[in-house]
């Protein structure tokens, strides 16, 4: 019971790596804001959650848009007596090269990844330093917020930009005792990822099989997939820490990819 009675809102929670993070903190006595712009899904997800005896609830949400994250942070915090866990973790990914990028979808890449965790943070920072409490800021990055691959610029650009703001929260919130960090988990076969594999053999004229042995897992020591459990474990690891003794600190979840 590391988070007993902490308070966490998840964006991005009623699936994948986020919905494994709200499970696992749960477990760890965590009350759970599933925040997601499937407000059906959000709710099933509170609702598995709460039939596990957890404290749980949905909430819809567009990240990038300033009104629905104020009123849903608003929401979780009045129902669980306020905000002690972000993990930012909303994303999208559309691929394409630099000189075939639509400039719409540039800035809505760079909306979700970028907008959403500063309004996020912001939300949230208000009701972590009122409380005096403390509380604990995890942006999901990549490892593509310290490395690059093909056909993904503004995933790249956004995923970099994490960890700079990831650094700035975490300076400013040293004094309110709030702690910032970054995940940058390798490829997690998701629906997001599943989803780009086809894209991405098309793009590069190669088979789906190649996509994932040669593009994908290439550069880990075994092969293999990142998990969302592996993901999960590191969030809790964050979440939990004692002391601003990580605060500012990003780390690669990745099975070897891109070693620092």
């Amino acid at each position: 019971m590391q988070l007993k009675d902490k308070v966490a809102y998840i964006t991005g929670s009623a699936s994948g790596i986020g919905k494994e993070i709200a499970i696992l903190f749960a477990q760890e006595g965590a009350k759970i804001i599933i925040a997601d712009l499937n407000k059906e899904a959000a709710d099933a997800t509170a609702a598995e959650l709460k039939a596990t005896g957890a404290q749980a609830i949905g909430v819809g949400v567009d990240v990038t848009n300033e009104d629905q994250v104020n009123a849903s942070v608003e929401e979780g915090a009045k129902a669980f007596g306020g905000i002690d866990i972000l993990i930012s973790n909303a994303g999208i990914q559309i691929v394409h090269p630099v000189d075939e990028f639509s400039f719409a979808d540039w800035k809505k890449m760079l909306a979700i990844h970028l907008d959403g965790a500063f309004l996020t943070t912001k939300a949230c920072l208000k009701h972590m330093y009122a409380q005096g409490r403390g509380g604990s800021v995890i942006y999901m990055g990549s490892v593509h917020s310290k490395e690059a691959s093909l056909l993904k610029a503004p995933y790249v650009t956004a995923k970099h930009g994490l960890i700079g703001l990831a650094k700035t929260v975490a300076k400013e919130g040293a004094k309110h005792g709030v702690r910032a960090n970054v995940i940058c988990p390798g490829f997690v076969r998701t629906p997001l990822v599943e989803k780009q594999i086809p894209e991405q053999a098309k793009t590069l004229g190669i088979t789906e099989e190649q996509v994932v042995k040669n593009v994908m897992l290439k550069e880990t020591v075994d092969g293999e997939f990142t998990t969302t459990d592996d993901v999960a474990r590191v969030a809790l690891l964050f979440a939990a820490f004692p002391t601003n003794a990580l605060t500012g600190q990003s780390l690669v979840v990745s099975h070897g990819w891109y070693m620092q």
